[in-house]
């Protein structure tokens, strides 16, 4: 399954706001998984002196991770197809 990366702007944000942010990624996309909308929230890196964060997500396309993360409410500025290196 491809996997895209959603890039967030999100200056002034707390790590106790970043932290829920997260928690309601991982949520939302375990929800739409149990709706039979598969998606998979795979994780985060933040730059704290930018206040930019990206995060990955598995899912069919992009508009299956704009659906997730409009429904969590988490801003972001652009969603882009990517390739997860991280070694095996």
């Amino acid at each position: 399954m491809p996997v895209y990366m959603v890039d967030r702007d999100l200056p002034g944000i707390s790590m106790e706001e970043l932290g829920a942010a997260q928690r309601a990624a991982i949520d939302t996309s375990r929800a739409f998984s149990a709706a039979g909308k598969p998606v998979r929230y795979i994780r985060s890196t933040f730059v704290p002196g930018e206040a930019h964060c990206m995060c990955l997500f598995e899912a069919p396309d992009a508009d299956r991770v704009k659906q997730v993360n409009e429904q969590a409410q988490i801003p972001f500025t652009r969603i882009s197809e990517a390739y997860d290196l991280t070694p095996a």
